[in-house]
């Protein structure tokens, strides 16, 4: 068993709670779980005694409020699962002597404009960006803008709130949702301090396949983890993501060129040990980087991936922030892929049916639905989530391409509208 224990960092929104802690007992790691609501985390663990209740929105409070907690034990490692908890887990670590991420590293990999500025001024292909006040103007920024755009709310992360504009009318209507978007839910959003609430960020539209890469770094140094092709286009309005499969079918002069981007990139940003999630464009002038996040895939993304002997990406995480030997991280050879299953249309879900048909599909490995009966579905750009998960696996990527196409087709979901509130 390792000697000490693991600072596990969860946002109560995360889905991967369960999929850690498995991690952690296999392992034989000991936990001090922090998060935003503590009561959530009893809910989802049956009960855990280490526990620290944070407030993200002061990452500084909270990563003092780790240290006095750790104070007395020893706590040998920190898995971030969000890009919020990165930042707190870069400060938490500082505090307890541990190697991580510096503090500015996670805050700039964490910030949209950051992280873009970054990336533009070592060189490294971005699209075209500004930043606007969305207080400002709406049409005189429309007239300062190459089209189509795409606007990102900074308020905000993985593609809520996120529009494209093809003209200066679509640029000010889609303005105008995202400042509204912004309005409504700021008394939910717990994961995000105030800063930039009120600003946007207008980048070139790039045309092109979107693919993912994730990777684990050692000491600065990238290991490749799996690349990810996305089958679906994703052109606009809006950017809701829905396949993932691995391995990708992209050259591998052009997997290796994404990679060294990548690993460029986190350089430039400053990250040095933990996972890491880039999104990235192939534009007819070679890969664009979108993003590089100190954490790794969200939802239950991660459950397509296995290493080694069946290793989960939990496991690797774990392992690495404990210091524990891993010989020889390779994904698995068979193919995998994952669709987060998407919300058509507003309204209240009542139901899902078709869920033995679509487990029966050759291939499919399981559906996971994660919203529950009689919950209020929205869908993006001002939703946050989706319906659920649908896994398969094959020999190459095109069966589980079609494993994942055909076991969708036989879901069917029951959302109606929501009743009129009585006044």
């Amino acid at each position: 068993m390792p000697d000490g224990s693991l600072l596990l960092l969860v946002p109560t929104t995360s889905y991967r709670l369960d999929d850690f802690r498995s991690a952690a007992e296999r392992l034989g790691v000991p936990l001090l779980l922090g998060s935003d609501l503590c009561h959530r985390i009893e809910d989802a663990f049956g009960g855990v005694p280490d526990q620290i209740s944070l407030d993200y929105r002061h990452p500084e409070r909270a990563a003092d409020r780790i240290a006095e907690a750790a104070a007395g034990r020893a706590v040998r490692g920190v898995v971030p699962t969000s890009d919020a908890t990165a930042v707190i887990g870069a400060l938490a670590a500082e505090r307890l002597g541990l190697p991580w991420n510096p503090p500015e590293a996670a805050r700039r990999a964490g910030d949209k404009h950051a992280q873009r500025t970054a990336l533009r001024d070592a060189g490294l292909p971005v699209p075209a960006f500004s930043l606007h006040d969305l207080s400002s103007d709406p049409e005189r920024a429309a007239a300062s803008v190459p089209y189509p755009c795409v606007l990102k709310p900074l308020a905000l992360s993985a593609s809520r709130g996120v529009i494209r504009a093809d003209d200066p009318a679509g640029f000010v209507a889609a303005w105008r949702r995202i400042a509204k978007l912004l309005s409504d839910t700021r008394a939910e959003r717990r994961e995000r301090s105030s800063e930039r609430e009120g600003s946007v960020l207008v980048e070139a539209f790039v045309p092109g396949a979107e693919v993912a890469l994730e990777g684990l770094l050692r000491g600065g140094a990238l290991e490749v983890l799996a690349h990810f092709d996305k089958p679906d286009p994703l052109d606009g309005p809006f950017f809701e993501e829905t396949l993932y499969v691995t391995p990708s079918r992209h050259l591998p002069a052009v997997q290796a060129e994404v990679a060294r981007l990548v690993g460029e990139g986190a350089r430039a940003l400053g990250l040095r040990e933990g996972p890491v999630h880039a999104e990235a464009r192939l534009s007819p002038s070679g890969p664009v980087i979108l993003e590089i996040a100190a954490r790794s895939i969200g939802g239950l993304c991660s459950r397509t991936l296995r290493f080694g002997a069946g290793l989960t990406l939990e496991e690797v995480l774990v392992a690495h922030a404990m210091g524990i030997p891993l010989d020889g991280v390779r994904r698995e050879s068979r193919a995998s892929g994952v669709m987060m299953l998407p919300i058509p249309r507003r309204g209240v879900l009542h139901g899902v049916s078709g869920l033995d048909e679509a487990r029966a599909v050759p291939g499919v490995v399981d559906v996971v639905v994660t919203v529950p009966e009689g919950r209020l579905v929205v869908p993006l750009p001002e939703g946050d989530s989706y319906l659920g998960f649908l896994f398969a696996k094959g020999e190459n990527p095109e069966e589980v391409e079609a494993s994942l196409r055909e076991g969708h087709r036989r879901l069917a979901f029951d959302i109606r509208a929501p009743l009129p509130v009585r006044r």
